[in-house]
């Protein structure tokens, strides 16, 4: 065990969580209309104790389990059985790992929220979130991080697939993801109102970027000089995205919004992630100048021209910006065009068909969204008997 390592991961691992809870759960909850912010802090936090739970019980172990099928990790690790203080994963204690690890898991599932706020059933969210993540996250996750058949020695040979801390495993998933269920789900009935606490978008994008130093600087597991590269191009790419986004909207609509600018931090933020372990500063600063242009016009594609109420963006942002960044290593010539590309590929068909599977099943079990008068009433009182502001109304 590495003392220096472990510290580092130790801290890593806090600051992933810290993205989730407060900081997704701010950024999205004041996205959406006021009746609506408790349910979406209710599912966020409870979507993190699930993911929890069933990370130990059995994705750790689907994930990075020593099967060596290629397709999954296996069963061996359920419950993280033969695993004490003492095992070690490389440097780092294996509990510790673990940990890191589950942060990914908690943060994948509830990054998919944003599709679906304001009419989905909490019933259907949490059973949706929790199959979601086993079956389709931690398989992923084996492929691309555990040894599966997309990394180095699988398909692509002894290039495999190059993803430092997720653009494929996180946010391809998730945004792809996100954008089935949106399908499924279909609009809100009423997509006129504006976010209700931009403060709180603010306030939640800020703790992201904070938190993201852990998720992309944390994914080298020891403290060395590619953890520090990738905290360092992380920072980069997510100033300029936030300054071309606001840059762009200031020329396409003549004002620069608060919203506007955070949302290109995390198009910054998503796209550096896959290549944060691969690239230097001047790398990092072409991919958020792009991607805070090219998530901006996939949010207006996906919301009016496919008319697809992905409501907070997410497959734009994250989709999007994830998909992007995987592509650019291979650009600056850090990994195979076939293999990201391939990768891509693989998982986003995988992901698509998966997802839709799970929320048909589910969606028999559970109703899928709430009815008209909850969705028009707000889903904090009605699904959970609380209001988090007094109305007149």
């Amino acid at each position: 065990m590495n003392g220096a390592d472990t510290a580092w991961i130790l801290v890593a691992t806090a600051l992933v969580l810290f993205m989730t809870l407060p900081g997704l759960a701010l950024f999205y909850g004041g996205l959406v209309r006021a009746r609506n912010i408790l349910s979406v802090f209710t599912q966020t936090f409870a979507v993190a104790c699930l993911m929890s739970v069933l990370w130990l019980l059995a994705g750790y172990s689907i994930a990075f389990g020593p099967a060596e099928s290629g397709l999954w990790g296996g069963l061996a690790k359920v419950g993280l059985l033969g695993v004490d203080a003492d095992s070690l994963h490389g440097s780092l204690p294996e509990v510790l790992f673990f940990a890191f690890q589950m942060t990914f898991a908690i943060i994948t599932p509830a990054l998919i929220i944003g599709a679906y706020v304001e009419r989905i059933g909490f019933g259907f969210v949490m059973a949706f979130s929790g199959l979601w993540m086993l079956l389709c996250y931690a398989p992923v996750a084996h492929w691309v991080w555990g040894g599966g058949f997309l990394a180095d020695g699988g398909i692509f040979g002894a290039n495999g697939v190059k993803d430092f801390a997720g653009g494929i495993v996180v946010h391809e998933t998730a945004g792809l993801a996100a954008l089935v269920v949106a399908v499924v789900l279909g609009p809100r009935r009423d997509r006129t109102k504006p976010p209700h606490n931009p403060g709180f978008v603010a306030i939640g994008a800020a703790m992201l970027w904070v938190g993201w130093f852990g998720f992309n600087g944390g994914s080298q597991l020891a403290a060395d000089g590619t953890a520090a590269m990738a905290l360092t191009v992380t920072h980069i790419s997510a100033a300029t995205a936030s300054l071309t986004w606001a840059a762009w909207e200031k020329i396409k609509y003549g004002k620069t919004s608060l919203i506007g600018l955070v949302t290109g931090t995390i198009a910054g933020l998503a796209s550096i992630t896959p290549a944060s372990g691969f690239v230097g500063p001047i790398e990092a600063l072409v991919i958020g100048g792009v991607a805070g242009v090219l998530c901006q016009e996939a949010c207006s594609l996906i919301k009016n021209r496919l008319k697809i109420d992905d409501t907070l963006d997410v497959f734009a942002v994250h989709g999007v910006g994830g998909m992007f960044g995987t592509i650019m290593i291979a650009v600056f010539g850090a990994g195979s065009a076939l293999a990201q590309l391939g990768s891509l590929a693989i998982v986003g068909l995988f992901t698509v068909v998966i997802t839709y599977v799970i929320a048909r099943a589910v969606a028999l079990a559970l109703p899928l969204r709430v009815d008209q008068e909850t969705e028009y009433t707000g889903l904090d009182l009605a699904a959970h008997g609380e209001q988090a502001y007094e109305f007149n109304s």
